[in-house]
């Protein structure tokens, strides 16, 4: 079978440079287009030369325009997914976001496109976050009615949002399994005269700085015991890796909202 060809978007940043990694160590998807915002210093340069791989004669680009692909890989900022999705949903091409960041109307707009094309949207594409969704749920059922809830997320100084969508998503797996309204039981930060905690919020801290690529950690504490259910990230390999294999997974898919935990098998 012939490879899933996958345009990325965003191909400047990190994740676009380990997105061009983790398709050349692909046999499922190989990389067809590397696309740059317009007026990027990198518009002609040598993809292959810019992520470190070694030339491979495929020339940046700077608009889908003129790519050729089947399945766009998208982790770039919500203006520009929003319109890249657009792009997609025109041309019946499949699309994987891992941008974070959007507001309530926005990801409404995205949900829509998912009407035209098979769109996996997810926080995060790492194969152990996921498995740490579905950790969440059981420790939520079994622990959750007793116990404080708290979210600790760590990024890199450059982290545009918080708290991560991550730490979002897996705040909304354990609201969900307990019932519970996110908007209206999530706390963000402390500071002052704040009373006693109630037993129904979701707590979320937020540190930022360094080069961390990313530390998630949930805590269900209890008297007298706390269960903590950790990931930390030492690589965006791990991240494009799972882009990757959703990639090639949504090629020839129905038109509908995915997320990763759909290409695991994990619902």
């Amino acid at each position: 079978m012939a490879a899933v060809k996958v345009a990325v978007t965003g191909f400047g940043g990190r994740m676009g440079r380990a997105l061009a990694q983790a398709l050349a160590q692909s046999e499922a998807a190989a990389l067809s287009a590397a696309v740059v915002r317009p007026g990027s210093s990198l518009v002609g340069a040598d993809a292959g030369e810019v992520a470190g791989l070694g030339g491979n004669g495929l020339e940046i680009v700077d608009s889908l325009e003129r790519a050729d692909f089947d399945v766009l890989i998208d982790f770039t900022a919500p203006a520009a997914t929003l319109a890249n999705a657009k792009f997609c949903a025109d041309r019946r091409r499949p699309m994987v976001i891992g941008t974070t960041g959007f507001d309530a109307a926005q990801k409404e707009e995205l949900l829509a496109a998912a009407r035209q094309i098979p769109l996996c949207l997810a926080s995060n594409f790492s194969t152990g976050v996921n498995l740490c969704f579905k950790l969440l749920e059981t420790a939520a059922r079994v622990l959750g009615e007793d116990a404080d809830i708290e979210i600790v997320e760590a990024h890199h100084r450059h982290k545009v949002d918080a708290p991560s969508g991550t730490a979002l998503s897996m705040g909304e797996v354990v609201a969900d399994t307990l019932g519970r309204d996110l908007a209206q039981v999530a706390v963000y930060g402390r500071e002052g005269q704040t009373g006693a905690r109630s037993r129904d919020t979701i707590g979320f801290a937020t540190v930022r700085g360094g080069d961390v690529v990313g530390d998630h950690t949930v805590m269900f504490l209890a008297d007298g015991e706390r269960v903590e259910i950790s990931h930390r990230a030492s690589s965006r390999l791990s991240f494009a890796r799972g882009a990757v294999r959703a990639a090639a997974w949504l090629a020839g898919r129905q038109p509908g909202h995915y997320d990763m935990r759909d290409v695991l098998g994990l619902k």
